[in-house]
């Protein structure tokens, strides 16, 4: 174990990071990383370092030290994160991705969606996470597809990421998917929708008079999801009178039930911020 408090950042780190077992220079790297969060300006450029000649280094500490990157990263890696997020025989893309994306570098949104098309299902989740954090409505268009993935995980990542750039494109693209379900179990639709509030509300409303018990259900969990009091006369009215049941047995009165809950339970978390929001300003 390297004692933490008896070593110095120096001009030896890349030496350290680079030659004796994976296991210590991994050791290494997680105390670099603790003193970089401390604010160590030297920890943070063997960092950098290690970001920058990443081709000199094992891929197992350029992706974790990419875990952290906001903790050191700077302007200085621009470059070689936009290299790496094209370097497929070093093949960290995912982890480029995510520096790209913690770091805001909007560079990269050209890379991150050609990354779209990627073998890799952590490369292509990566990417999309990415756009969602770094995009505009631009990219909405090679989001929308990937709606339709066939994995689950994907489609969930990308309606994040449409909730996140919002927009009218945005919204569109989600609610045709609420409208035309592809798949039966929407819940990810659901919640990015919730995020258009409160200009989806009166959508959702209406969605919850249609004569398709599915679109009422998710519907409901939308309505829930966003937190606002004027969602709560239709939400009672499902819960009160709605006796229609989905294509998976699930019934509408219990989703508006769920819903009304997840909607008080919003509202008080902005309440208790609120507060705590006060209390530190007096």
């Amino acid at each position: 174990m390297i004692d933490r408090y008896r070593w110095t950042v120096n001009s030896a780190d890349a030496r350290r990071l680079q030659d004796g077992d994976l296991r210590t220079r991994e050791e290494y790297l997680r105390l670099l990383l603790v003193r970089a969060d401390d604010g160590d300006a030297s920890a943070k450029e063997a960092l950098c370092a290690l970001v920058r000649d990443y081709p000199d280094y094992h891929r197992a500490l350029y992706s974790r030290a990419l875990n952290r990157a906001a903790v050191f990263g700077d302007d200085t890696l621009k470059a070689p994160l936009l290299e790496s997020l094209a370097d497929t025989r070093y093949n960290c893309q995912a982890w480029a991705a995510m520096g790209c994306a913690a770091l805001g570098f909007r560079e990269a949104v050209p890379g991150l969606i050609a990354m779209l098309d990627h073998s890799q299902q952590m490369a292509r989740e990566q990417a999309v996470i990415a756009l969602g954090t770094l995009g505009d409505e631009s990219v909405v268009p090679a989001l929308t597809p990937v709606l339709r993935d066939s994995i689950g995980g994907m489609r969930e990542r990308a309606a994040e990421a449409l909730g996140l750039i919002g927009g009218d494109a945005a919204l569109a693209a989600l609610w045709d998917e609420f409208e035309h379900r592809r798949y039966f179990r929407i819940g990810y639709i659901a919640s990015a929708l919730a995020t258009f509030t409160p200009d989806v509300i009166p959508r959702l409303c209406e969605a919850a008079d249609s004569d398709d018990p599915d679109q009422r259900y998710w519907a409901a969990v939308a309505l829930g999801s966003t937190g606002d009091d004027r969602a709560v006369p239709t939400l009672e009215r499902l819960m009160a009178h709605d006796r229609g049941s989905t294509v998976f047995d699930g019934m509408v009165s219990v989703a508006a039930k769920k819903g009304l809950r997840t909607l008080r339970r919003i509202q008080a978390a902005i309440a208790a911020r609120s507060q705590m929001s006060g209390r530190l300003r007096c």
